[in-house]
């Protein structure tokens, strides 16, 4: 009798103690945060007719890292093993639209001809302060420098989640980073996935715990596995009706959404820049400081001077100016103008700085007239309070035109 009241004790505190735990409702359905717009039709053909496909990916470090990736390569090579598969991964942690809209053509366009391209920017985007519009028009280049490329190159826009989407969507605010990918997929009728919402809701719905399932920004393993299975079924949804054996003509590419934008974004060489005795050029620049780097951001050609009052002079022509700066912690402050404007100064120094090498792309100037421009650079007398010293090295020239 005394064991029997013992585990009906048992029995009423673990169905207290679940009646009050937040269950979770039923499982929000995939349908919610995709958008298929018009699909996939040219991967979809090249992988049921042609048999081989070249995927590529663009992003931050959540698309660089291991996780939902290798189970997206991993997944395609098994539900399709008789397709040849080529993956590229063009993608660099910390670097947001920006860097990738100047960096496409070097880094991807010119190495391959991909029939689908995955594009992430919205966490690297907020953390790096990058507005609205400048936003837009790198996402806008972006998507036109691949298609002009190759119309029936399929792109994938993505929003990945961080707090401060969480935080606005809590707030029943859309992020702006998040408006403005569904915006420039919209225009070119290109899927989209909006994960950062998927995060928000599925956590309002007790299915999802933050601390447990991702680390800061970055997912954990069931954070992954969730990226990976809510892109899978794009997939599966897009491959739903069983695609044409004849090749679909390619799609007319609409107009640019602003008459900024940054479809002519590419690397400009360092040696167009016009230096007094203050900068050095090093062939194969590494650090000597111990302080961590970037792959592709250390053994590489940089321009720099850690010298005040030093100056240099970059004649281009375009609509669009910038610099990618490599910012350790001695990096300094510099001012500049463009053509005869007055001088802004730039503090090169990051939050990262203090234990990293960042690479940092700065838009100098983004709605130029067409035509012939000169931006003039000098190191400042100034530096930030944490630095220690004042050094710029510049990594590459970014122009659009």
């Amino acid at each position: 009798m005394i064991k029997m009241k013992y585990w009906l004790l048992v029995l009423f505190v673990l169905c207290g103690g679940l009646a009050g735990a937040q269950a979770p409702h039923s499982t929000l359905p995939k349908a919610d945060f995709v958008t298929l717009r018009k699909g996939l039709p040219h991967f979809a053909y090249s992988v049921y007719n042609q048999h081989k496909a070249t995927v590529a990916f663009v992003g931050g470090s959540i698309t660089f890292n291991p996780g939902w990736r290798d189970e997206l390569c991993a997944w395609l090579k098994q539900q399709y093993a008789d397709v040849q598969f080529t993956f590229v991964t063009a993608a660099i942690p910390s670097l947001g639209s920006v860097a990738h809209v100047f960096r496409l053509q070097q880094d991807l366009l010119e190495k391959a001809n991909p029939d689908l391209v995955f594009v992430e920017t919205a966490v690297n985007d907020r953390g790096n302060g990058t507005d609205s519009i400048t936003q837009v028009r790198a996402l806008d280049g972006i998507v036109r420098q691949i298609k002009l490329k190759n119309r029936r190159t399929d792109v994938v826009l993505m929003a990945f989640a961080d707090p401060d989407k969480t935080g606005d969507y809590n707030k029943g605010v859309v992020p702006v980073e998040i408006a403005n990918h569904e915006v420039v997929a919209a225009h070119y009728q290109s899927p989209s996935i909006n994960l950062g919402k998927e995060v928000r809701d599925r956590i309002a719905n007790n299915e999802l715990n933050w601390d447990r399932d991702f680390k800061d920004i970055h997912p954990a393993e069931y954070g992954q596995h969730l990226y990976f299975t809510t892109i899978q079924y794009l997939l599966q949804q897009c491959f739903a009706t069983a695609p044409s054996t004849k090749e679909r003509a390619a799609a007319k590419l609409p107009a640019a959404m602003n008459k900024a934008t940054f479809q002519k974004g590419h690397y400009y060489a360092l040696s167009n820049a016009r230096t007094d005795s203050g900068w050095v050029y090093h062939k194969d620049w590494a650090p000597q400081d111990g302080l961590s780097t970037r792959e592709g951001y250390v053994h590489v050609p940089v321009l720099a001077s850690e010298k005040p009052g030093a100056q240099m002079h970059l004649p281009f022509t375009g609509t669009a100016v910038g610099i990618a700066v490599i910012a350790g912690g001695d990096a300094g402050t510099i001012s500049y103008a463009i053509d005869n404007a007055a001088f802004r100064d730039l503090d090169l120094y990051t939050v990262h700085s203090s234990w990293l090498h960042l690479p940092c792309y700065w838009l100098l100037a983004g709605d130029l007239k067409k035509g012939k421009h000169t931006l003039h650079i000098r190191i400042s007398q100034q530096s930030n309070k944490n630095s220690k010293g004042h050094a710029c090295r510049i990594a590459r020239f970014l122009v659009n035109g």
